[in-house]
């Protein structure tokens, strides 16, 4: 999904600073992103959330869509590994609001925007997803949290419902998920919300792209 919405804003003029933990997949789509700068890199490392801010003069936008879908098949919370665990958390809780306190200046300057992606396994209790949906809905709270902290940004948890990508294949190992849909198909929403930048919220994009 950030590949889709990263071609999404470029095609629209959108100064673009994008990171990723594959530095040769991330390269493959700076090249086609005119005028991006790839920084390659985990942002559970503090050196490299250190070089994306030193990277971004200004700020409209913050899409924090790194995630760690943990161990695979996922466990049941029974025999859930901690280390594991924690390892998602840090990824999926931590990281983002590291990254997000890092950037506020440059946000509140801009009056800018931040998109924390969330899942519905954030609200709804699925067998195996006990560490990947307690650590969304953590981060659902600290973007409501934040919210009406900053009243002068924008602060946003996006369920993008199922999508055909690397880390839904992951969870379902050996199935055929080629029923759902391309994470291109999310991002007429995705655009339809930064346009339109309703009060800070949760919020599924299935219902924003309603008319």
């Amino acid at each position: 999904m950030g590949r889709a919405l990263a071609s999404a804003l470029a095609e629209r003029g959108w100064r673009l600073v994008i990171d990723a933990r594959r530095a040769e997949s991330l390269a493959a789509v700076a090249a086609g992103l005119p005028g991006a700068l790839a920084i390659p890199g985990d942002v559970t490392d503090p050196a490299h959330r250190a070089a994306l801010d030193a990277a971004a003069d200004s700020l409209d936008l913050l899409v924090n869509n790194a995630s760690d879908l943990g161990p695979a098949p996922l466990p049941p919370l029974a025999k859930y590994p901690l280390d594991g665990l924690r390892h998602v958390y840090e990824t999926n809780i931590v990281a983002p609001l590291a990254l997000t306190q890092l950037l506020l200046p440059k946000l509140r300057a801009a009056s800018g925007t931040v998109v924390n992606i969330s899942s519905d396994a954030a609200v709804e209790g699925y067998p195996g997803w006990g560490g990947y949906g307690s650590a969304k809905a953590a981060l659902d709270q600290i973007s409501a949290v934040l919210a009406a902290e900053e009243p002068d940004i924008r602060v946003y948890a996006v369920d993008p419902g199922d999508m055909r990508t690397e880390m839904h294949q992951a969870a379902f190992p050996g199935e055929d998920i080629s029923d759902r849909p391309l994470p291109e198909s999310v991002v007429p929403a995705l655009l339809t919300l930064l346009a339109r930048r309703p009060a800070s919220g949760r919020l599924r994009l299935a219902d924003l792209a309603m008319p």
